[in-house]
């Protein structure tokens, strides 16, 4: 974004709420040139410029929404005051831009659950938060039994409809912190913070229990069932996501191994 220059140097008089260095405080008002700040801006533009990462851009933009939002205007800026409050509206919308963004990379688009990508970064911060506070975390990897039966059976959009309906019956079951992701094809990831091996256990078998219930209707109107078989692992302290959800698959193997539509715990 360029940036015309006027002959006479304007004067941005920013507010003492908007500033945190403490020395800065006590002090009733600063102010910097026009000019300065303009290359202020410019250097927030820059780090835009120099990141792929949608959330690290929405934080900048955050930031010089907060700092133009602390800046009162003097006399000779009251010319300006329009054209600052329309550049205050046009990173509104880039930063709303951006937060859509953001939920389309890390959103499955057909199930609405998180995606891969969405996956880790929900796995990272729960990670961290589980070691810094010594909980427990578990996580559990869950399969549709004879998915592949129900595709060649009443085709593949009815598939897509049995995908969809695992995910809304977990949004309703779970828990708010609880987090599913689809994990790929007909496989989820559900995340649970804060419980125990036992706890998990009990809440797979709860949505087994709901998603059993809740029946679809064929194109035949007739009714299906829906199960899964999943297993269960704690995260042990530190543990990265690959091995945690490696555990789980072996002990997703064993479930479907001994009858399908079982919760199995993996070995510790």
């Amino acid at each position: 974004m360029q940036v015309t220059k006027e002959k006479k140097s304007l004067r941005l008089i920013k507010s003492i709420n908007a500033v945190k260095d403490p020395v800065t405080l006590d002090r009733k008002k600063s102010s910097i040139g026009s000019d300065e700040y303009y290359q202020h801006v410019e250097r927030y533009a820059q780090q835009i410029r120099h990141t792929s990462d949608v959330s690290e851009i929405i934080k900048i933009l955050d930031l010089v929404l907060s700092e133009t939002r602390g800046l009162q205007l003097d006399d000779e800026m009251h010319v300006a005051e329009e054209k600052v409050q329309h550049a205050e509206r046009k990173i509104e919308v880039l930063k709303n831009e951006m937060e859509q963004l953001r939920e389309l990379v890390h959103t499955d688009q057909m199930t609405g659950a998180f995606n891969r990508r969405g996956l880790e970064e929900v796995f990272v911060r729960e990670a961290a938060r589980a070691d810094r506070k010594a909980v427990s975390f578990c996580v559990a990897l869950l399969d549709l039994d004879n998915f592949k039966n129900i595709n060649d059976t009443c085709g593949h959009q009815f598939g897509d409809t049995v995908l969809m309906h695992l995910v809304a019956v977990a949004k309703e079951t779970l828990r708010p912190s609880d987090i599913i992701a689809r994990f790929g094809g007909e496989e989820f990831v559900i995340l649970l913070p804060d419980v125990t091996m036992e706890t998990a256990l009990s809440v797979i078998c709860r949505l087994q229990k709901t998603l059993a219930k809740h029946c679809l209707l064929q194109p035949d109107d007739q009714p299906l069932s829906v199960t899964f078989s999943a297993g269960v692992a704690i995260r042990r302290f530190g543990e990265h996501q690959k091995t945690v959800v490696k555990r789980a698959d072996e002990a997703l193997y064993r479930a479907k191994h001994t009858g399908k539509n079982r919760v199995e715990a993996a070995l510790t």
